[in-house]
């Protein structure tokens, strides 16, 4: 009988903690920051559902923001019916950036940079749909690490709605 008791307890337990899960959308919710758009400015939040990776460097014209550009190219087309958003703040103010793919620059890029901390010439966060900051590192990160972080943060959060209840657990 005391095995029993001990075992339901437990799931109790482990049932109580995945509530909990459920009901916390956001773990480590990334800063928000806006860009100037088609229709006026747009912001992170205007995001939600959608993988945005972030770029976080002194200038447009940095090697280590050419060579993560280059390597985003392809996973952005592998993405793109996803909505995958792609933005730079640049922490030296503002710059064009030459690419084939669309990149959007944040408003206030120094602010953005410092928020995010920005210590060196470079960085990249991965933001997950659910506006949780995902992956953030201060080297380029090579195309299959990119998509990795995405499409797990995209499988993990799929089957977080399909398993986890919606609710507060029932009493």
């Amino acid at each position: 009988m005391k095995t029993h008791t001990g075992i339901i307890t437990s799931l109790c337990v482990v049932a109580f903690a995945v509530s909990l899960f459920a009901s916390s959308p956001v773990v480590r919710p990334a800063p928000d920051f806006s860009y100037s758009g088609i229709g006026g400015n747009k912001s992170l939040r205007t995001h939600r559902g959608q993988p945005v990776i972030l770029i976080l460097t002194k200038t447009p014209k940095t090697k280590a923001f050419r060579k993560q550009i280059k390597a985003i190219t392809p996973i952005y087309q592998e993405f793109a019916s996803r909505g995958t958003v792609i933005a730079a703040a640049f922490s030296e103010g503002d710059g064009e950036v030459q690419s084939n793919i669309p990149i959007v620059v944040v408003n206030n890029g120094p602010a953005t940079a410092d928020t995010y901390g920005l210590k060196g010439d470079f960085a990249i966060a991965i933001i997950g749909r659910d506006g949780n900051l995902d992956y953030f590192t201060d080297k380029v990160l090579p195309a299959f690490r990119i998509r990795e972080v995405i499409q797990n943060s995209y499988e993990v959060q799929n089957s977080a709605r399909k398993v986890l209840p919606s609710g507060p657990p029932e009493q």
